[in-house]
């Protein structure tokens, strides 16, 4: 009788908070999965990173001869130094989906050229202006040259879909009473230009400044005919996110008279040097290459079992592609070995290529073996054999020794990076177990997470 009582209690517990909680969890969700990365500045600081949503275009962040590259992207690198914080760049066409992406907490930042309108408005907040931009109407040269809207009368205008073209274009209809018929697309301003080059499309419209650096490399593009007069483009934050607004627009005052004009000349005023990142096969933005290099590193890759941008990625950190480079420390050629690493695997002239990366695979699959059984798992072993790489493996396993004595994850990287960094404080570099002394763990720490970075910049602008 007693079991039976207990029982039935039991069930009725389960059922009265069962239901309770299924019920609660239905109208609020879990608040501490919602919340995770709906973070203001100080969550972002404490979690590290900043992700930011940018286009990938000519302007705004692509790859050149292996170097990241972009007047967004400096940009952001810049504020992210700022911030001491690391930048994680998150690619988005859709203008809709980045305002998606914001509210959701997917990204802190929009680092695009918006203009505020209501809408926008309701949905974040806007930064101080980054600058001036007009907008401009494109079409091919061969079709007359425009003086008037009513010359447009009949005609298409294809335009980005989420954009303010298309608002703009209709206040222009209706005050002036021109029949031209508007079209949104889901492609990007330069897709655009392209379709307009090719006679697939016969009118467009962009920012002026993309305009312009197209136009530089389109002889035959018409870009005079103004949409709208200029005015303010910023960025924009969550609205729950007024401590890093106000940080964006210190850092924005702070760079407004000398580092952005600098890099808008950069990007949009030298022609020669838009024209050769625009249509380099070397660029993501015309090809598929990060290097002259490509196919020897793809070698290397395959007997690593590594994707061949990983690969790619610690050869531009060490060397930037660069054959005849050495270090201050007698390190050489594409992988950057030491002279003893010279030896021990074979590499009689540093400076070739082939047996550069013949090498540094050998060295690089000497590093995997040695961790094979401690570490399984291939995605964080990588990053040990990296760091492994940069600073040598007694030193990591020396942090892996100090992980295991103190009770923590010696399969995890994020572990055993912050034993690493301890290295610097004698209490860890002359402890027992530590066989190898002093280190400054930070610098492969951040090594790892300079070519990690690099890593996902590649898989993302690049085709494996």
């Amino acid at each position: 009788m007693k079991k039976t009582a207990i029982l039935l209690f039991t069930i009725l517990t389960v059922l009265t908070f069962g239901v309770q909680c299924t019920f609660l969890e239905k109208q609020f969700g879990d608040k501490s999965k919602q919340e995770e990365y709906i973070l203001d500045l100080p969550g972002i600081k404490t979690r590290g990173f900043i992700r930011a949503a940018v286009d990938n275009n000519s302007t705004g962040y692509y790859i050149y001869r292996g170097r990241r590259m972009g007047y967004e992207y400096e940009l952001l690198r810049d504020l992210a130094k700022r911030l001491d914080v690391q930048l994680h760049l998150v690619l988005i066409s859709d203008i809709e989906k980045a305002f998606d992406y914001l509210e959701n907490g997917k990204v802190d930042l929009v680092a695009m050229n918006l203009e505020e309108n209501p809408e926008r408005k309701s949905r974040a907040n806007f930064s101080r202006p980054l600058g001036n931009m007009s907008t401009v109407l494109i079409g091919s040269k061969p079709n007359q040259k425009i003086s008037s809207w009513d010359q447009l009368q009949g005609d298409t205008i294809m335009v980005r879909q989420g954009s303010v073209y298309k608002s703009q274009l209709c206040a222009i209809k209706d005050s002036l009473q021109v029949q031209f018929t508007v079209l949104e697309k889901p492609d990007h301003e330069e897709a655009l230009i392209d379709q307009v080059v090719k006679g697939e499309i016969k009118w467009t419209v962009a920012d002026q400044n993309i305009a312009q650096a197209n136009a530089t490399y389109y002889e035959g593009l018409d870009i005079s005919w103004k949409v709208k007069k200029e005015g303010e483009v910023s960025w924009v934050v969550r609205k729950n996110s007024p401590k890093l607004l106000s940080s964006l627009d210190d850092w924005l005052e702070d760079k407004q008279k000398r580092f952005i004009p600098d890099l808008y000349a950069k990007y949009f005023l030298n022609s020669k040097n838009s024209y050769f990142r625009s249509n380099s096969p070397f660029s993501s933005l015309a090809g598929n290459r990060i290097s002259q290099f490509d196919e020897i590193i793809q070698d290397g890759a395959e007997q690593l079992g590594w994707d061949w941008r990983l690969l790619a990625s610690l050869v531009y950190k060490e060397s930037r592609f660069d054959t005849t480079a050495t270090s201050y420390a007698g390190a050489s050629g594409l992988l950057q070995l030491m002279p003893v690493t010279l030896e021990r695997f074979g590499v009689n002239n540093p400076h070739d290529p082939i047996e550069s990366l013949t090498g540094g695979v050998r060295y690089l699959r000497y590093l995997d073996k040695f961790w094979l059984e401690r570490v399984p798992e291939t995605n964080e072993r990588i990053k040990f054999i990296l760091a492994s790489y940069n600073i040598g493996h007694g030193h990591v396993e020396d942090a892996w020794r100090l992980a295991m004595k103190y009770g923590s994850n010696t399969q995890s990287w994020e572990a055993i990076s912050e034993f690493l960094e301890l290295k610097s404080d004698p209490k860890y570099y002359k402890d027992p177990v530590v066989k190898s002394g002093f280190a400054k763990g930070h610098l492969a720490v951040n090594y790892v997470k300079d070519i990690m970075s690099i890593f996902d910049s590649y898989k993302a602008l690049v085709q494996p």
